[in-house]
């Protein structure tokens, strides 16, 4: 039975993308919530590291997950490894994106990774999840599905697709107890934020702030516990939603935290 000190408890997920900041913030909040977790990245020295930080409640599989192959052999190997699936994280991303001089190549593999392979994962999973009586689907998306970003197409168009692709597995799947919801999150310490700014988060802070109503970004660890709400029986009415991580960023609008209107009588 799910208790409130882990809520979690006797739950077993699969999470994509598990080898980067944001999947170690994660994957360390399922474990601290009772789940046992399978963890799935490219990155073979990344993945090492994640499973490291989890510990006995974590096994995984370098894999490619847009591998049919390897999707199934993920889903089969979790299944045989903690007896079952409850949980599906899909956080696997490609970040590739030229903008305006995205090449098909690049539109082709940032939706083959983004949205197709996290529409196969949930059909892998949904045999699994229909034995034990149910279960929940969480599909990363972002802000960036919400707004025009100078320089970016691929990745925010990827996004948008996975927030109706959300919608339209909370529909099918309703019949199982299967509930389908996505994450939105903002400005979040992640790989990226650390590459682009030096490693230097309080300068990553002061960018964003005039965007963020928190006036920062946001951290991983909170983030997961969102995820991790959706995980759970405590979300059990929750189905077909995008939730917003995202410090105010998407309730902000153009005029961001600051007075506008005396700026006319100045």
């Amino acid at each position: 039975m799910t208790t409130n000190a882990a809520p979690l408890e006797g739950k077993v997920a699969i999470l994509t993308g598990a080898a980067t900041i944001f999947g170690i913030a994660v994957a360390k909040e399922l474990v601290d919530q009772g789940a046992q977790i399978y963890l799935v990245d490219i990155n073979s020295a990344g993945l090492e590291e994640a499973l490291n930080q989890c510990g006995a409640a974590a096994s995984g599989l370098c894999m490619d997950i847009t591998s049919d192959t390897g999707i199934s052999e993920i889903v089969s190997q979790t299944a045989a490894t903690w007896g079952g699936i409850d949980v599906l994280i899909n956080l696997a991303c490609s970040y590739e994106d030229s903008g305006a001089d995205s090449t098909r190549e690049e539109w082709m593999n940032t939706f083959n990774v983004n949205v197709a392979s996290a529409a196969m994962l949930a059909q892998a999973v949904r045999p699994h999840m229909i034995q034990r009586g149910g279960g929940s689907i969480v599909n990363l998306s972002s802000i960036s599905s919400k707004v025009a970003q100078i320089g970016r197409w691929t990745y925010p168009v990827s996004k948008a697709a996975m927030v109706q692709l959300t919608r339209n597995m909370a529909m099918d799947f309703a019949p199982d107890h299967i509930r389908v919801n996505s994450v939105s999150p903002g400005w979040t310490w992640s790989a990226i934020m650390d590459s682009l700014s030096g490693g230097n988060r309080e300068k990553t802070d002061a960018v964003a702030a005039p965007f963020h109503l928190t006036q920062r970004v946001g951290d991983p660890r909170e983030v997961a516990r969102v995820i991790a709400f959706l995980c759970s029986e405590a979300s059990s009415v929750v189905t077909g939603a995008d939730w917003a991580a995202d410090g105010g960023y998407s309730a902000m609008g153009p005029e961001q935290g600051v007075p506008a209107i005396p700026l006319l009588m100045e």
